[in-house]
């Protein structure tokens, strides 16, 4: 696995793939280069996917997904879950099914784990971000976080906002009023350029993380006590929690004579000019 996650490896051949619709899903070319060991995977990949069409008579078991190329740019690229890359496999005759069938059943089951265990899910985590080189300060407030954005997240969800876009119209609310910026304008403050996919609060020191936590839990508990229902209230709710947040924010730059909001990030190409503080 390697430090961002989006690799794993089936003997030594590299799996791309990304989490969607909360469940991982792999890159069709790059499972059949680990079956054939073939030199054009994606001509191949064309004349199996004529065939389920034609032969199998079967529906696209394929989305298509933005995964990094060897370029590295995102580009789309035809992905399948667990369950449709077992289909998959059928269709390709390869002395290497059996054992890929049971590495892809082991990387499932580590998910059925995390899930039954979360905590397991947050040790995976906390290795990925010590290996990024972050400290173990900032790695716990990240992590607890992560937790508590989870929770409002939970909480959005029994208010009957469903879509990602609210998710992201209330969280830039919050974030609003806690540091008056929007998400992507907070990323431009951190230039943080849009072609990167990057985290804004990966590339938080651990004062905007300790108050970003702050606005969603406070967020988190008005919506517990007034239970509000439709778009419009749930987005006074999350100008109140980001509110509270930011009225504490600005006692803490009176009290610090500095902003709390910085134009540092952790994106790696800086790391060995800037340091979190």
């Amino acid at each position: 696995m390697n430090q961002s996650n989006k690799l794993i490896l089936f003997q030594s051949k590299h799996i791309r793939r990304i989490w969607y619709n909360d469940e991982w899903f792999y890159s069709v070319v790059d499972i059949i280069q680990a079956l054939t060991d073939s030199p054009t995977p994606r001509q191949y990949w064309g004349k199996v996917k004529q065939r389920v069409f034609i032969e199998l008579e079967l529906s696209p078991i394929w989305v298509q997904l933005k995964l990094e190329a060897s370029d590295k740019k995102l580009r789309i690229t035809d992905c399948v879950n667990t369950k449709n890359a077992f289909r998959l496999i059928q269709s390709i005759p390869s002395k290497k099914a059996e054992p890929f069938k049971m590495w892809l059943a082991e990387v499932g089951k580590e998910r059925l784990d995390e899930i039954e265990n979360p905590e397991l899910a947050q040790e995976r985590m906390k290795k990925l971000y010590e290996q990024k080189g972050y400290p173990k300060e900032w790695i716990d407030r990240r992590l607890r976080g992560m937790a508590i954005r989870q929770n409002l997240v939970d909480e959005w969800k029994d208010r009957g906002i469903e879509h990602y876009k609210d998710y992201a119209i209330l969280t830039s609310e919050i974030s609003k009023a806690t540091f008056g910026m929007t998400p992507s304008q907070y990323k431009k403050h951190k230039n943080i350029p849009a072609k990167v996919k990057a985290s804004l609060r990966d590339n938080m020191n651990e004062l905007e993380l300790i108050f970003t936590m702050l606005g969603e839990k406070v967020t988190t508990e008005i919506s517990k006590n007034e239970k509000p229902e439709g778009m419009p209230d749930n987005k006074k709710v999350a100008k109140r929690g980001g509110g509270v947040a930011g009225k504490a924010r600005k006692e803490t730059e009176k009290e610090l004579g500095r902003s709390v909001v910085s134009k540092v990030n952790y994106l790696p190409k800086q790391k060995s000019k800037k340091v979190l503080k």
